[in-house]
């Protein structure tokens, strides 16, 4: 079976969504996030993981970048992917707490839903109930977080719905990024307005020391 490139996968004219979610462990978290990836297209959302349905010969963080920017918003999925029956927080330090029943999320949730925040991406946060919640799987950021139980029902309360509506409310096309010109093609005036601030004044020390020296110069040949 040939899975479709990240190129072949995203079409501009759709509304395309990034899902962080880890791969699954059980059938019960396969179901779930099927169930939740339908929903999506049921509202008009393609959903797009890397490693699960797009797919690219680059390293996976370098692919997540490109696909994010492709991407109108994020989904989080956080599952359980590891678990500790019990277990010590800042330990040897005087904070130090005894943990039990631990469960953490891939650490992928975290570093793309870091990514997505930076783009300005809208986030959703499911979140299983249970998994320690740090970092941006936390409440008080400028997202909701969704506790709920792995399975299909979850996805139908009025809690999930009105989440989901808000959410896609703030939703919208990627703009497309104007084609870069060829240097050669350019004005002066484009060059120069196109250049950062400490560009511009590497670009005036180079043109003032360059009529300096022509002046030097020509001081030298007149006086010769």
């Amino acid at each position: 079976m040939r899975f479709p490139t990240l190129t072949e996968k995203i079409k501009v004219n759709e509304l395309n969504v990034f899902v962080s979610v880890g791969g699954t462990a059980t059938e019960q978290q396969e179901a779930f996030v099927r169930a939740v990836e339908d929903r999506l297209r049921s509202e008009g959302l393609i959903p797009h993981t890397v490693g699960r349905n797009t797919f690219s010969a680059d390293a996976p963080l370098k692919t997540v970048t490109a696909l994010l920017d492709q991407c109108s918003g994020t989904v989080v999925i956080a599952l359980e992917r590891k678990y500790f029956s019990t277990g010590i927080e800042r330990r040897g330090g005087l904070k130090e707490t005894f943990l039990a029943d631990v469960k953490l999320a891939t650490p992928w949730n975290q570093i793309e839903a870091a990514m997505a925040y930076s783009r300005g991406h809208p986030l959703m946060v499911i979140v299983e109930h249970g998994i320690y919640k740090e970092g941006l799987l936390e409440p008080g950021y400028d997202w909701y977080v969704q506790s709920v139980k792995p399975e299909v029902a979850s996805l139908t309360t009025s809690e999930f719905n009105g989440v989901l509506s808000s959410w896609k409310q703030k939703l919208s096309k990627p703009q497309a990024r104007p084609a870069a010109k060829n240097p050669a093609e350019l004005t002066i005036g484009e060059l120069v307005g196109g250049m950062k601030a400490a560009q511009l004044w590497s670009f005036l020390a180079a043109i003032a020391a360059l009529v300096a020296g022509a002046f030097a110069l020509g001081a030298t040949l007149h006086g010769g």
